[in-house]
């Protein structure tokens, strides 16, 4: 048996990034290259995987996609968490994006500690910030906006009224994760309410990765130009007179394709939900 360096296990809590493989940091890529197990987000690459994972490394998809495709319960993700790190192994918790933002990191918290096992958490480029960055759109920016608020608004009941109201009427930009589904909803509450028509507004398909597409028009007129589509996913929602600058500043050409980016799991080999196994190659 080769000897382990964390003879306890250990679990990194590990930030992917918004895409784009250059992206990811260097604290997380020495992690990869160091990995024994990697239980690895839906929105992860393929080149990120291929690029930095220790090629001994046994790679576990646990992706989720909310609504809709195969999808990896949190209790059966802990479960593995527990299992690869009490067999004292470097376990690598990866998700796309930061750990901290729009995840179940508090479920795996409570779970490692409940094991008192080891962990670390490392942080990275955010879906916002990375869909902000490539889309020429600063989130703050003098004139516009000194505050950013994130937001999720995937089912009707999770944002209230009497919210709505004041978010029509806030200078702050608004950025909305996994709501690109809900977008005509999030168009009528804030309209409802009052909002400016100064101000905008943008969907980000796939954001930082070679298939990005902005959608960027006056909220008042993006029914009218674009209701009704379906994006592609992921895509993140920016609202604020900030998104007016994608015009003047945006630095990255729209895709001309539609093709998806992140692939759905069953064509990673996973049809079973979870526990499905790929070792990643370098013959």
């Amino acid at each position: 048996m080769s000897e382990n360096k964390y003879t306890t296990g250990k679990v990194i809590l590990a930030a992917a990034g918004p895409g784009d493989p250059d992206l990811i940091t260097v604290k997380t890529m020495r992690y990869l290259q160091q990995a024994e197990v990697v239980l690895t987000d839906r929105l992860v690459s393929h080149e990120i995987l291929d690029r930095y994972v220790n090629p001994a490394a046994e790679v576990i998809y646990v992706g989720k996609q909310c609504r809709k495709g195969n999808s990896t319960p949190q209790e059966t993700i802990n479960e593995l968490m527990v299992k690869h790190a009490e067999a004292g192994k470097l376990v690598i918790r990866l998700k796309g994006g930061d750990v901290s933002v729009f995840s179940n990191i508090l479920d795996e918290l409570h779970t490692l500690a409940h094991h008192q096992i080891p962990y670390e958490i490392v942080p990275g480029v955010s879906a916002a910030l990375g869909a902000a960055a490539y889309s020429g759109i600063p989130l703050t920016a003098r004139g516009h906006s000194t505050a950013v608020r994130f937001l999720t608004y995937y089912k009707s009941e999770i944002v209230p009224d009497q919210y709505w109201q004041e978010l029509a009427s806030t200078s702050d930009t608004l950025v909305f994760y996994m709501s690109a589904e809900t977008v005509e909803g999030i168009i009528s509450k804030l309209t409802r309410y009052g909002i400016a028509p100064e101000k905008h507004i943008a969907v980000v398909e796939q954001a930082t990765t070679p298939m990005q597409k902005v959608y960027a028009t006056g909220i008042y007129e993006f029914t009218g130009r674009f209701g009704g589509m379906s994006f592609v996913s992921p895509s993140l929602v920016i609202v604020g007179t900030v998104v007016q600058l994608h015009k003047e500043f945006g630095w990255v050409e729209d895709s001309e394709t539609r093709e998806q980016y992140f692939k759905p799991m069953a064509t990673l080999g996973n049809n079973t939900n979870h526990n499905q196994k790929r070792n990643v190659s370098r013959a």
